[in-house]
């Protein structure tokens, strides 16, 4: 791929931060997985995007990060930590 390109999500894409929080909180996905009653196989396959998750699970993992739902979980793309915790150093690398 080449810098100019753009890659498309598919129209029904649901994209997560469950990798970083994950990391945050220095969880294994098999710690994770338990925490939340699922196979660990299953938080890989959400970090890839290769799966969504049902609302039952969305709201299981919302309640293991203490996070709104829509924090860990959305329709669009999040914009990079950096970006959110400081908008103007993005401004000065334009």
């Amino acid at each position: 791929m080449q810098q100019d390109d753009v890659y498309l999500f598919p129209e029904d894409a649901i994209f997560n931060r469950i990798a970083v929080l994950r990391a945050e909180r220095r969880l294994t996905r098999q710690e994770l997985a338990d925490a939340v009653s699922i196979n660990y196989q299953t938080i890989g396959y959400l970090e890839r995007g290769d799966y969504n998750p049902s609302l039952d699970l969305a709201l299981r993992l919302s309640k293991f990060f203490q996070l709104p739902v829509e924090l860990i979980f959305s329709r669009e793309q999040f914009k990079p930590l950096s970006e959110t915790l400081n908008p103007a150093s993005t401004q000065r690398n334009k």
